[in-house]
């Protein structure tokens, strides 16, 4: 099955504006598929160069304006596949696409800190951000009819959106590839760094935060558990989610001391890999988070949702030290949106203290019924 990605249409929409197009996002969620798409559609107008490739990297290194126009000549587009394994790689593109005029430069990664933090001068004006998440529900029903979606919801929240699921039909078959996807590649981009103590005690991490999914996460915690001090856990957790595999939530506050605010949640951008970490893939009837199944889907697909219609709030879940919470705040240009997640169908009013500190928040339930409306746009 060929997904439509949202992305490509975007990137496709940029391309003449004398940019670097960059496309981060955790490695299979289709990255390489896009660019190939634009390649083949350009032609001989692009070129198209594997980070990976030794020489290619080699030739990258030689930083000259003569080399780089030489390089490019009669090309409108250039794509580095997996750029943030060549060294240097800002430098290069900085002097790329400031000496080369004509071109638009599309470098896709599976971590931000590579390409964005390996140059002293940043990419500033000169630069265009995309993320590319597993498939997103507003991708599939663009294509997919309402009954398919609702057939399909249970897959989603045990096997996760990864391209390649589509691909696979036997669901013995699907786990094999996401504990495959868990012990090969999602990884691999951090074990390469210096002072990471092993795949071993990243994969722990990770699994410890999978149990956790919706709860606040104790940093002091991890680290004893670990056997790490609080700052290498709270580093390894910053990597993490600079490679999109885990994002967090900080608390709320603005008004109330009894609102908690140091402490943070940590999701996962999908389901398959969070499952594949626990290693449970039982189907819906036969578990007991699946209320967790359903808040961290439904908290994941509405940030790729907001994110592909360019809309970027900043996330937050609100709790106050006598136990009342909400799962997701929204704030953009001082707007609340507070969004509480249910599996089932209930009637739910804002909480009191919430109600009472933010009387012109607005507050949805979202569950079965109307949950394609906050991801998607539809109902």
């Amino acid at each position: 099955m060929d997904i439509s990605r949202v992305i490509q249409e975007q990137i496709e929409a940029k391309i003449g504006l004398q940019k670097v197009i960059m496309l981060y996002g955790t490695r299979r969620t289709g990255k390489t598929t896009i660019i190939e798409n634009i390649v083949q559609k350009y032609g001989d107008e692009a070129l198209l160069l594997q980070g990976e490739d030794m020489q290619v990297a080699e030739l990258l290194q030689k930083r000259t304006v003569a080399n780089y126009k030489q390089l490019t000549a009669g090309k409108k587009i250039i794509v580095l596949d997996e750029a943030q394994v060549v060294p240097e790689i800002g430098k290069i593109l900085k002097l790329m696409i400031d000496s080369v005029k004509g071109i638009t430069v599309i470098a896709t990664g599976s971590s931000s800190f590579d390409l964005v933090y390996s140059t002293g001068e940043p990419l500033v004006g000169r630069n265009l951000v995309y993320y590319l998440y597993p498939i997103a529900q507003v991708e599939l029903s663009a294509t997919q009819d309402y009954l398919t979606t609702v057939r399909n919801l249970e897959q989603r929240l045990i096997h996760g959106s990864y391209p390649e699921l589509w691909h696979i039909d036997k669901p013995q078959e699907q786990e094999n590839y996401l504990k495959q996807m868990v012990s090969s590649y999602l990884l691999k981009d951090l074990l390469t760094m210096e002072n990471i103590k092993g795949a071993d005690v990243l994969y722990k991490l990770l699994q410890m935060l999978a149990w956790q999914i919706g709860s606040q996460v104790s940093t002091v915690e991890l680290a004893n558990n670990l056997q790490l001090n609080k700052g290498t856990v709270e580093r390894y957790l910053d990597l993490l989610s600079k490679v999109f595999i885990i994002y967090p939530l900080t608390g709320y506050s603005n008004n109330l001391r009894k609102e908690i605010t140091k402490s943070k949640k940590w999701y996962f951008f999908d389901n398959g890999i969070r499952n594949a970490l626990i290693g449970n893939f039982n189907p819906l009837e036969l578990r007991n988070d699946i209320g967790q199944l359903w808040e961290q889907y439904i908290l994941s697909e509405r940030i790729k949702y907001n994110s592909y219609r360019n809309y970027q709030p900043q996330y937050f879940f609100w709790r106050t030290y006598d136990g009342q919470e909400i799962d997701l705040i929204e704030l953009n240009n001082g707007q609340l949106q507070a969004i509480e997640c249910k599996w089932k169908a209930a009637k739910a009013k804002k909480p009191v203290a919430f109600a009472k500190a933010y009387p012109e928040a607005s507050f949805a339930v979202v569950d079965q019924d109307n949950y394609l409306e906050w991801i998607t746009g539809k109902i």
